[in-house]
């Protein structure tokens, strides 16, 4: 009886301790979903009011009157779309490469047996801790003539030291005999990579992407120290020259409509995170999986 009746004690004590772990940990998260929240919510109830109403009534969750003419001064200016054509092709190219280069790197340094493996490894590593700066990487970036080049946007930053140690810990995990077995089928090493080790990487690679993605569409230093020619500006940069300055010839606009300058930053900055957030939740579910598994083995 004392025995049982322990064991029940111990068993309402541990519930009372899930409780209180759920409560907290629910406060927290909605605390943080509210700091998020509000303000993604300002910024759309900006983009939609006349500036009267900003000024009058200052923070407010909705909008009490709606004026799209921000939307329509951001969307009348050719320099706007032009940028956002930039963005989505460096997007894109930058994310395929990227992920294409780094699953083929990591393959090979996944195999124990391989010569070396532990002396490249800790050069890449080297890598993610010390560079030679800005000022030689600005050198090096207009002597291969990089320079006003769109490929400055792909090339530094195709292969990550981060991304490529996750990739391989995540191959590490998948086991020899898959490969042992493809390769008594007769199977070569870019099979492998292509049919069986990037197939069962599909939560990592998913993961890692999204990462390189986000990068791309939101990077504009690189626009800003090695690119001077409109035409290749992205439209980060000049939602960054936006919101510096609130001055609608620096985007050369083509419409003689007056908007509020906060109207019309808050509209560009709605028209830039539209992409991203309607990716994220299609990646979302690989985030745990690609992350907990890719970072055990060393």
């Amino acid at each position: 009886m004392k025995d049982t009746s322990r064991v029940e004690k111990n068993k309402i004590k541990k519930n009372t301790e899930d409780w209180v772990i759920d409560i907290i940990s629910y406060f927290v998260v909605i605390l943080l979903a509210i700091t998020i929240i509000l303000p993604f919510l300002q910024v759309i109830t900006i983009s939609v009011s006349p500036s009267r109403v900003v000024n009058s009534f200052g923070f407010h969750l909705y909008p009490k009157e709606f004026d799209f003419s921000g939307y329509k001064t951001i969307l009348q200016a050719p320099s706007f779309w032009k940028s956002y054509g930039n963005t989505v092709l460096r997007t894109v190219i930058g994310t395929s490469l990227s992920i294409l280069i780094t699953a083929m790197t990591a393959y090979p340094l996944s195999h124990v047996h391989l010569p070396y493996r532990r002396g490249i490894m800790k050069f890449i590593v080297f890598t993610m801790y010390f560079s030679g700066g800005m000022i030689p990487f600005y050198l090096l970036i207009k002597a291969i003539g990089l320079y006003n080049n769109f490929l400055v946007y792909i090339i530094p930053g195709m292969l990550s030291a981060y991304n490529l140690i996750i990739v391989r810990n995540y191959y590490m995990n998948i086991p020899d005999t898959l490969e042992e077995s493809a390769r008594i089928d007769g199977a070569g090493n870019w099979r492998i990579l292509f049919q069986i080790m990037m197939p069962l990487s599909k939560p990592v690679l998913a993961t890692v992407s999204l990462w390189v993605a986000v990068y791309h569409w939101n990077a504009w230093t690189d626009n800003m120290l090695y690119v001077t020619k409109k035409e290749l500006f992205v439209v980060q940069y000049v939602l960054q020259t936006i919101l510096k300055s609130g001055k609608t010839q620096d985007m050369e606009m083509t419409t003689d409509v007056v908007v509020h300058t906060e109207t019309m930053k808050m509209a560009a900055l709605i028209l830039t995170l539209i992409p991203i957030v309607c990716v994220y939740p299609f990646i979302q579910k690989y985030f745990v999986k690609g992350i907990m598994v890719g970072s055990v083995k060393g």
